[in-house]
């Protein structure tokens, strides 16, 4: 992005106060301060004082609906967007039109952002706008995220259905402080939850003392599937060391005593891209894959015994991704994490160092990896086709008055 063209569309839009706190925030987080909000001063709702009005008149069963979906503007592969994503073709799919509605607090180029959505999942046909010119014209908009809820319950007042996508409890991601009640606080605002699993309902019954509506994960096992010619010898970890809950440092450690245990078993590296000095000063040899396309993805997979697939907070849709390719993921023992994660292909260890390389070494030593690869792979969770359908029915349902439900 650049960043001139990016202050001017600030000053443009938000005045000069604006941009001089826009600046303050790059010299804050030059300094080693990370911890500014998310989230614009503006676009921060209180539970306390919302009174969103709804329509006085539903539409009639079988009328095609319009439905915004809020979203942060989405980056290459990202596996949250993909799913809401998946969401948004359902409901296309069922005859109704859909609106993404981008929050972007950057204000970046929506040209741009726009390229990025056609480019990385050219199935969604959805119209594109800013959240900052308002939400309006739907009959139902969808939260995705607690930064997306707060910009729903501000921008979006007039009348219309609101409902939030849960794919997380998203109060996890952050230290206990402003940031962590703020997204606690939207799960208050009355939109009507739909959960991405049991982890994140039993999380909201526990922590918020709601009972969502709840739907399932799914599997992209068209994609994510073993190849005729798999040659599996190696080990493969998701990265990202800017998001404490993918625990990259701990799968650091973790690689690095394996590797000092099994030495002749390469190790893959992909998601955030490591600088050359950073893998020079990775105490283990690695192969830096970077960013890949879900088919480049599973052409990796097909290489390896065994992966990485550390969350703490919700189950991760790599450890699903790697069963569905033959590969063993392991994933940290939680009893949450085991709600969305059934059957015997994940192989469950203690997050510690020594819990994680003795699970990769399990999986490496197995006489049978071939066979085992064969025979988790048949475990996965087929498609997306399950919460397709609910969320397109309770869409629907929270609209026109209709109960229907999920499973």
């Amino acid at each position: 992005m650049n960043p001139l063209a990016a202050a001017l569309r600030v000053l443009r839009r938000q005045g000069p106060g604006a941009v001089a706190r826009r600046v303050l925030r790059r010299a804050t987080r030059a300094l080693g301060d990370d911890a500014e909000l998310p989230i614009d001063d503006a676009d921060v709702a209180d539970s306390a004082e919302l009174h969103l009005p709804v329509p006085d008149i539903r539409p009639a069963p079988g009328e095609p609906l319009t439905i915004g979906w809020v979203t942060t503007p989405p980056g290459p592969g990202s596996g949250g967007h993909t799913t809401l994503f998946r969401m948004v073709e359902a409901a296309e799919a069922a005859g109704h039109r859909c609106v993404l509605f981008l929050a972007d607090r950057h204000d970046g180029d929506l040209a741009a952002r726009e390229q990025t959505l056609r480019a990385w999942w050219p199935r969604v046909r959805a119209e594109v706008r800013s959240a900052a010119d308002g939400i309006s014209g739907i009959d139902a908009a969808v939260a995705s995220s607690w930064e997306t809820a707060h910009v729903l319950a501000t921008r979006g007042t007039a009348p219309m259905r609101r409902l939030y996508f849960v794919q997380d409890f998203e109060p996890w991601f952050h230290p206990r402080g402003a940031a962590y009640a703020l997204a606690e606080d939207t799960y208050r605002f009355g939109f009507r939850i739909i959960a991405l699993g049991e982890a994140v309902a039993q999380a909201l019954r526990d922590e918020i003392g709601i009972d969502p509506d709840i739907t399932s994960f799914g599997c992209d096992t068209e994609t994510y599937r073993p190849l005729p010619d798999a040659r599996r010898d190696g080990v493969v970890a998701y990265v990202r060391p800017g998001v404490a809950r993918r625990g990259w440092d701990l799968a650091r450690l973790a690689l690095a005593r394996f590797h000092a245990e099994r030495p002749e078993t390469p190790i893959h590296l992909y998601g955030d891209a490591l600088s050359r000095t950073a893998l020079r000063e990775l105490p283990f040899p690695a192969v830096s894959h970077g960013r890949l396309s879900p088919v480049e993805l599973n052409a990796l997979y097909n290489r390896c015994v065994a992966g990485v697939a550390m969350s703490f907070t919700n189950i991760s849709l790599v450890a699903e991704e790697m069963i569905a390719a033959g590969v063993v993921p392991v994933v940290g023992d939680t009893r949450l994490a085991r709600l969305d994660l059934p059957g015997v292909a994940a192989a469950w260890a203690r997050p510690t160092p020594a819990g994680i390389a003795d699970a990769l070494a399990a999986a490496v030593d197995r006489p049978d990896r071939d066979a085992r690869a064969a025979a988790i792979a048949v475990t996965a969770r087929g498609g997306w086709t399950q919460a397709q359908g609910d969320i397109v029915r309770l869409i629907e349902d929270e609209v026109r008055g209709i109960r229907v439900g999920a499973r």
